[in-house]
């Protein structure tokens, strides 16, 4: 299972219409693809106040291409969301199975 972390910075006077953009637009984008596990998404605190985050939990690499295309260690925006992002980054790991004991 591999694990995706996109991290953006929103403008604060942004933040009210990009978390109902991401809700709208992101979320559905995502959702739609075959070997999605979870999906969840954050919005900042006051310890990083311009940080919103969407962790996504996925089969396979294959399936993580299958999404974000051949560079998928790359940031994938949808189409008009990119006027909301300062700058973003995203980071892949690979999920370690947790003992019961």
């Amino acid at each position: 299972m591999i694990i995706r972390i996109f991290k953006a910075t929103i403008p604060t006077a942004l933040h009210e219409e990009f978390e109902i953009k991401f809700k709208e637009v992101s979320v559905p984008v995502v959702k739609n693809y075959k070997g999605l596990i979870s999906l969840e998404i954050g919005r900042p605190t006051q310890w990083n106040p311009e940080e919103f985050v969407m962790v996504s939990q996925w089969e396979s690499e294959k399936d993580l291409i299958a999404f974000a295309g051949e560079n998928w260690n790359q940031a994938h925006i949808p189409k008009g969301m990119e006027r909301y992002v300062g700058e973003c980054s995203v980071t892949h790991y690979e999920s370690i199975t947790l003992s019961d004991g």
